[in-house]
């Protein structure tokens, strides 16, 4: 025994944790890794454990954050144990598994380790991943192994009185792990089942001479910590802290003890304390960081050395390129070859590059690039990106710095319908073990925590919406920095002791993983079978890596990012349509100057125009007034928090040249193309180089140590910047003529901005697509909206908004039909046709054959004709009776009619081939065979205009041909409330904000009553406008006078608030409901007052034309359209704006109070 002394705590015992489950245990573990290690380390402990159930989530953090506090990591796992093989799993036979405790002695023992994890999720998982005897047998070198707490195999028996059994199985375990290998463990929580247990595990031990180990099951930090571990439990159970039937751990004794508690519950068992030392002792495991465990990419026949073959291809892609063999260029080349090769990444740039042909050879769509290997002109001329970088300025050491040994990192956005395609050839050609998806973990946020806990606790939700809502809603937002910054909840706080309770729970849950899922693009690629490396588990059908993205490059593994975007589709589903009329279209060869297009943009059309179709983005867009690539991308890298507030300063500076002043005549050439302003990281690297001689390679490395604040390192490096370091080869800028004042103040500026400076390869990259759309938009309107159109089938909303961008842009959307209509929308003259696979009940199989068919044979002719050579390929009637309702075939006749005879046309069709059939058996009635005779189409009325709409939208999810609101829109056009569709598919981005009163008109297509806990109705009510559809939430005391009004199919108008909620889909709680029909009074008395030509203005005063508060009026100006002008003055440049409004009393009183009443200004 050992005295310790630390942070004022005194401890006796040297004692070692070794049964310890930490946040990673899954709403069950409370312990914060950082802080546990912390503590173990405060209390004089000198080494620790981790023994998660099941899984291995947290090791790698865990190793860091003790090696960090000075004590010993030891690695291990709690994992379940099926009663019998792994691969049995039958309900209630198998549904219960024995606990066991695994530690790692070494290498050998983390490798078995991972093993076993993996295999309990990929054979075994049944309810949790369970392993079994015959894997224990194969993978029992270097562990340890503990018997675990009650729900262990052995204290298990034990509780049934099966002591022989239990003491076989101890035996058994020996066996399997060898002598000093397998212990005995014992645990005090002061529960009566322990008691008896631990008398038998005693016995045990007497009678085999298998030592004890002593542990706590610690599930928590401190004693104190109880309530937060309880609190946890009740989120993973969904239930309430007053629940009497719950899971709950029987009193507080689950902590991290001191080694003196500990000696006071275990000092009468031999050697239960020393034998944690000694198992410490024995476990020695090291993680390898960057040590690179990259794949070999099989070479080609013929080709036996992989540089060389790089080289060759990247030889071959250049003179694609650069066939002028520009000067300089080449050499560039070679310099990114020798680095790539030095550093050891040949194998990595073949991979990327074989699967990204595979994908071309194929025709998925891959993106010009994104991130910094756009930098890389290696990675052009393979064709992994399509970005110039000699042409945009990019470097190749921002991706790969040899000053900076890290794993390179290509993102490659693939067409997300064919993304799979890319991963399964990726699987097939390095193998099924070898290829795995990467954990992610979705955690508790702020506002999420608060609503988790307030329902634990009982806290109405009403009340705990209005405390998550005072949280400001930014990326990052803690609840003390939310205390801090936002006075109504600071007040809430300090004066009600249940909202502080709340508050100081949801602090202590903060931040924990909540679930793990599985990361939307990252793939592991490893050498050999990746359990060799790392543990598997797996989420839902995905097998995926335990550890994260970060974690697993710090190991040196492979990691891709094979990402969706939905864009890439558009495009190239446009570019097929467009060469149907013109076969010469490129879309890697249009104009990128084209002056047609800037000006659509500059107009503010950007709607379906990837990145610039946000409200906030079009103000940018229609202030800046874009006319080069360059410039979409400076507003693709400025629209961000941070490096937002200087978008005012670069549209003032491309507008007006003479505001733009420069601190040196050396930074013209590196800034001039952002107008004075440093937008990029690739800027940052250029002035360091230039103005005080770095390297590009150690310009990045200063780069990085200024994005993460490292200031014991940059003050170094100001020295260096403004008066150079011989030794290490830096001039500094006094050596090239920059005053001491000059270069201070530079570096000064560059610190500021360098946490928003953006990798300008990225934004590059991704103002090609943007312009890729707005050429497409604006030069094949008809191509591009159908493209669109098919990319959001899965979103009714969104399809409805992009049908109403239509309606703007004066093409028409039809309604499917059986001839025209393919499987997503398409182009027909100048229209655009619906597609069948929005249609309910119509397969994509079903839907290639009718269009073979149609091809093969020619049109349909009539409804008969359609089912007759259709018949035989999975037509049925429902699948028939939702064409007949969608329209697509009207061009026959009445949809009355055509429904009347539907079905007896299919059973005419089906009697006539069963006769045909047993005809086959009777060569005489082939004689009397005739054609089946047209059945007539009755002469019925069609259905009332509402019917036919109303089918459209049961079977489409959409109004095709009309909309029920269509009768009131010229009063709502004077009414002016906000579309649904706009409200639901951003908050800010569109103008609107929690909270905001809102009027929206539309029609009730659900009703839902419910019961409150106060024993009152409330409702829930679905309302519908051409857009859209939002939620209504409709409280007792608004129910009770408007609820004569809630009627499905009913037009009404809706007052309240909005309700925006990061965790659902946007609600209005509703003040008051009234149906639209009485609106035309309203209407009438608003026309008669309206104020005459010329004897009003308004004045409105902004900020500035970028600010994120112009963002917001803009939108709600464009909802209140008249006669009325407004003249919008902006404050930072002095210049103004005009637009013509109706001054409605809610517009005006809205501005006012989002600007103030004074920059509101009515005259008359």
């Amino acid at each position: 025994m050992k005295m310790g002394l630390t942070s004022g705590v005194v401890c006796m015992t040297d004692f070692v944790h070794l049964h310890v489950h930490s946040e990673y245990s899954l709403l069950d573990g409370a312990c914060r890794i950082e802080q546990l290690a912390a503590y173990a380390a405060e209390l004089g402990q000198k080494a620790l454990a981790i023994t998660d159930h099941g899984v291995m989530y947290g090791v790698v953090d865990f190793y860091k954050a003790c090696k960090a506090a000075g004590i010993k990591p030891i690695i291990g796992c709690e994992v379940y144990k099926a009663p019998r093989s792994r691969f049995d799993k039958v309900h209630q036979l198998d549904s219960e598994s024995g606990h066991l405790v695994l530690l790692c002695k070494d290498k050998v023992g983390y490798r078995n380790l991972i093993k076993l994890v993996s295999a309990g999720f990929v054979d075994g998982f049944y309810g949790r991943p369970r392993i079994d005897e015959q894997l224990l047998e194969e993978h029992s070198e270097g562990l340890i192994c503990l018997s675990a707490c009650l729900a262990g195999e052995i204290p298990a028996k034990l509780l049934q009185g099966d002591y022989e059994g239990a003491k076989s199985t101890a035996l058994r375990y020996l066996e399997i792990f060898g002598e000093g290998n397998f212990y005995l463990e014992i645990q005090d929580h002061g529960m009566e089942e322990q008691k008896a247990v631990n008398r038998g595990i005693l016995r045990i031990h007497r009678e085999t001479g298998i030592p004890l180990v002593a542990t706590n099951d610690v599930h928590y930090l401190r004693r104190e910590d109880a309530v937060i571990q309880d609190v946890l439990l009740c989120i993973q159970t969904g239930k309430t802290i007053d629940s009497e039937d719950r899971m709950r751990f029987e009193g507080d004794q689950f902590y991290l003890k001191t080694g003196d508690e500990m000696a006071a519950l275990f000092s009468a068992y031999e050697g239960a304390i020393e034998n944690t030392l000694k198992i410490a002792e024995m476990c020695s495991f090291d993680f390898e960081f960057g040590k690179y465990h990259l794949p070999k990419f099989k070479l080609p026949d013929g080709e036996n050395d992989a540089f060389e073959y790089l080289k060759k291809l990247c030889i071959e892609g250049y003179n694609m390129r650069y066939p002028d063999d520009p000067d300089g260029y080449m050499d560039r080349l070679m310099y990114e070859l020798n680095t790539i090769r030095d550093m050891g990444f040949v194998d990595y740039f073949l991979i990327v590059s074989d699967f990204i042909a595979y994908a071309r050879s194929k025709g998925i769509p891959v993106g010009p690039g994104r991130g910094s290997g756009a930098g890389s002109m290696a990675a052009y001329c393979l064709q992994i990106t399509n970005i110039d970088p000699i042409k945009y300025s990019l470097y190749f050491e921002r991706f790969l710095n040899p000053e900076r040994i890290s794993m390179p990192d290509f993102d490659i956005d693939f067409c997300p319908n064919r993304r799979q395609e890319v991963i399964d050839y990726v699987v097939d050609k390095y193998g099924a073990d070898h290829v795995a998806q990467i954990v992610t973990f979705g955690t508790m946020a702020a506002r999420g925590a608060i609503r988790d806990v307030a329902r634990v606790l009982n806290i109405p939700y009403a009340e705990a919406d209005t405390v998550a809502k005072l949280v400001p809603f930014q990326l990052g937002m803690t609840l003390d920095e939310a205390l801090r910054v936002s006075k109504p909840l600071r007040d809430l706080y300090n004066d009600d002791a249940r909202i502080r309770n709340l508050i100081d729970t949801a602090k202590a849950l903060e931040g924990m993983p909540r679930h793990a899922s599985t990361h939307a693009a990252g793939v592991v690629i490893t050498q050999e079978p990746v359990s060799d490396y790392v543990p598997l588990a797996r989420n839902d059908e995905a097998i995926v890596c335990q550890y994260t993205m970060v974690t697993l490059e710090q190991l040196g593994l492979l990691k891709m990012d094979f990402l969706g975007l939905r864009n890439l589709t558009v495009i190239d589903e446009a570019a097929k349509m467009v060469k149907r009329k013109d076969p010469s279209f490129n879309i890697d060869k249009i104009d990128i100057s084209d002056p047609d297009t800037y000006k659509m943009l500059s107009e503010g059309d950007t709607q379906g125009v990837f990145q610039l179709e946000s409200a906030g983005m079009t103000s940018v867009v229609t202030s800046l007034q874009p006319r080069s690539l360059e410039e979409i991308t400076a507003v693709v890298a400025l629209y961000r928090p941070g490096p937002m507030d200087s978008i005012p300063r670069f549209i003032e500076a491309r507008h007006n040249p003479s505001s733009i002043s420069y601190k040196h005549p050396m930074l013209k050439d590196i800034l001039e193309v952002t107008y004075g302003c440093i937008v990029y990281q690739e800027q940052v690297m250029e002035i360091f180089r230039r103005l005080a001689g770095y390297s590009l390679g150690r310009a990045d490395v200063v780069r990085r140590a200024m994005s993460k604040k490292n200031m014991k390192v940059l003050q170094q490096e100001r020295e260096n910047f403004i008066r150079g370091n011989p030794q290490e080869n830096i001039p500094g800028c006094a050596a090239n003529g920059v005053s001491e004042e000059i270069a201070s103040s530079l570096f000064d500026e560059i610190l500021d901005f360098a946490n928003y400076a953006f990798n300008k390869a990225h934004a590059a990259a991704y103002a090609v697509v943007s312009f890729q759309t707005a050429y497409l938009k604006c030069h094949y309107p008809h191509e591009f909206m159908a493209a669109l159109l098919t990319s959001v089938l899965d979103s009714t909303t969104k399809v409805a908004e992009y049908i109403a961008e239509c309606r703007k842009m004066g093409i028409r959307v039809l309604p499917p039909d059986i001839n025209e209509s393919e499987g997503g929308f398409t182009v027909v003259g100048e229209t655009i046709r619906f597609g069948l696979v929005a249609v309910k009940n119509i397969g994509r199989r079903f839907i290639q054959e009718v269009v073979q068919e149609r091809t093969n044979n020619g049109r349909f002719t009539s409804l008969q004709n359609f089912c007759e050579r259709m018949f035989n390929r999975d037509l049925n009637r429902r699948a028939l009776e939702s064409l007949i309702k969608c329209g697509a075939f009207d061009s026959f006749g009445k949809r009355s009619a055509l429904l009347q005879v539907s079905g007896l046309i299919l059973d005419n069709i089906a009697h006539s081939k069963q006769k045909n059939l047993e005809g086959q058996l009777d060569i005489f009635s082939m004689v009397d065979e005739t054609p089946m005779q047209e059945i007539p189409l009755p002469d019925i009325d069609e259905f009332p205009k509402k019917v036919l709409i109303g089918y459209e939208k049961e079977v489409t999810g959409l109004y095709l041909s009309g909309h029920p609101m269509d009768e009131y829109r010229d009063i709502l056009r004077l009414i002016h409330t906000a579309q649904i569709g706009r409200i639901v598919s951003g908050e800010e981005e569109n103008g609107f904000e929690d909270n905001q009163p809102i009027d929206v008109a539309g029609m009730i297509t659900k009703v839902r009553m419910k019961t409150t806990k106060a024993d009152s109705v409330m409702a829930y009510v679905e309302l519908e406008d051409e857009t859209g559809a939002i939620e209504i939430l409709v409280f007792p005391k608004t129910l009770e006078r408007c609820s004569i009004y809630l009627k499905e199919d009913a037009g009404v108008l809706v007052s309240g608030r909005l309700s925006y909620r990061e965790d659902r889909d946007p609600q209005i709680l509703c003040d008051s409901i009234r149906p639209i029909t009485d609106l035309n009074m309203k209407a009438n008395n608003k026309q008669a007052n309206a104020p005459e030509d010329g004897k009003m203005k308004v004045y409105i005063k902004l900020p500035g034309k970028a600010d994120r508060v112009t963002s917001k009026v803009k939108p709600m100006l464009s909802m209140f359209p008249g006669a009325v002008p407004v003249i919008l003055y902006y404050a930072d440049t002095g210049s103004r704006e005009g637009c013509r409004i109706d001054p409605d009393p809610r517009l005006i009183n809205r501005l006012k109070e989002l600007l103030g009443a004074e920059n509101v200004v009515l005259k008359q």
